[in-house]
């Protein structure tokens, strides 16, 4: 996944200590044949429409070659089960923009975009920032 998004791979030592210690809430859920081929990072969330809970899919990946097989919509299928046995209202994420063939994986699913809604996020200095300044 990290070469996918361009970024740095941290040590293997790293991942597994960041997966043993996840955040409360955090799960994954992994599609796998003779190794990890893909997988669905969620959290519930809380309030939604009607003061309902639901869920928010983090991050979506299946490996290159395992694209176009139906992994990426088996793991959404278990999610959305995952969901509905939970009591769970709904499922939220985010998409890039540039990515056409992505978007139109998550069209063909039948969900709907959202254009009423912007994505932010804060991190690194502005994170740092806000949760020291003195006023």
């Amino acid at each position: 996944m990290q070469a996918h998004y361009n970024v740095l791979c941290p040590p293997r030592e790293s991942i597994l200590a960041n997966l043993r210690n996840l955040p409360v809430g955090a799960e994954i859920l992994v599609a796998k044949k003779d190794r990890i081929v893909g997988f669905a990072a969620f959290s519930g969330i809380f309030p939604g429409p009607g003061l309902q809970s639901g869920l928010f899919l983090k991050e979506l990946f299946v490996s290159k070659s395992q694209r176009g097989t139906g992994i990426g919509k088996q793991l959404i299928k278990a999610l959305g089960r995952l969901c509905l046995e939970r009591g769970l209202s709904r499922i939220d994420w985010t998409a890039d923009r540039n990515d056409a063939p992505l978007l139109d994986f998550y069209d063909s699913l039948g969900a709907s975009r959202k254009q009423d809604k912007l994505f932010y996020r804060m991190d690194d200095h502005a994170l740092k920032k806000l949760a020291f300044e003195t006023n």
